[in-house]
């Protein structure tokens, strides 16, 4: 039934594009809401309490990034950037503002229907505390997040509290390459953005930790001049 179906806002000002993206999300079964601007789109969020929304970043008036801010003060709702806006200090900008994806055309619908997917698995209110993940081989990694433990290949491990926080936010990415600046500035603020030297201590704390062999790192893997991705291989 409609009521039963996860309703999604998308903003943006090019009525093409918001076609296209209203017919791929109909298709995946949700109930869609479509917004021209930012100011429609903020009344918009306001009124009909959507479970997700896609923002686009380039639009007159608000863009996306004040959008995004002013969003940020009224709901928890799923948020995710998609733009033609792909530079890194862009990407950056729109995590810190509280995105919780960032999406760059083009791009395939297949992809943004996965990233949705997973964006509103993980801002469920029933989404559980305990979050298992294939590690491949057999191996498995479960995020405890009720007690902030983590229990690899059966064995639990201790981690710090900023050491689960990045660890859970990789997870919570697997696959994507996240930039430094970006994970910088999600687990421990937009000041310390350019502090690569301690992503870089914790990358290493983690993986003395977890990897079976910290020196060739399976899951935590290093993108030479970009950043980490956390690859689960399940």
């Amino acid at each position: 039934m409609a009521q039963d179906r996860l309703r999604i806002l998308a903003i943006d000002d090019d009525a093409e594009f918001l076609g296209i993206i209203e017919r791929m999300l109909l298709r995946n079964g949700y109930e869609v809401i479509k917004a021209l601007s930012g100011a429609e789109g903020l009344r918009l969020a306001y009124s009909m309490q959507p479970h997700a929304i896609l923002l686009d970043v380039m639009m007159p008036s608000y863009d996306g990034f004040e959008v995004c801010k002013r969003l940020r003060e009224m709901t928890d709702t799923c948020i995710i950037f998609i733009t033609a806006k792909g530079r890194t200090e862009d990407i950056v900008r729109g995590l810190s503002l509280g995105a919780d994806d960032y999406i760059t055309k083009p791009f395939r619908m297949e992809e943004l229907a996965s990233r949705l997917s997973a964006c509103l698995r993980r801002t469920s209110g029933v989404q559980a505390s305990r979050v298992p993940v294939a590690l491949g081989d057999g191996d498995s990694l479960i995020l405890d997040k009720s007690r902030r433990q983590v229990v690899v290949r059966g064995n639990a491990v201790h981690l710090t509290q900023k050491e689960f926080e990045l660890l859970e936010y990789l997870v919570q990415h697997a696959g994507r390459v996240l930039p430094k600046d970006a994970i910088l500035s999600q687990i421990w603020g937009a000041e310390y953005i350019g502090d690569t030297d301690l992503l870089k201590q914790f990358i290493y704390r983690l993986r003395r930790k977890l990897e079976i062999d910290p020196r060739k790192p399976k899951y935590i893997q290093t993108v030479r001049g970009v950043g980490y991705s956390f690859e689960s291989m399940g």
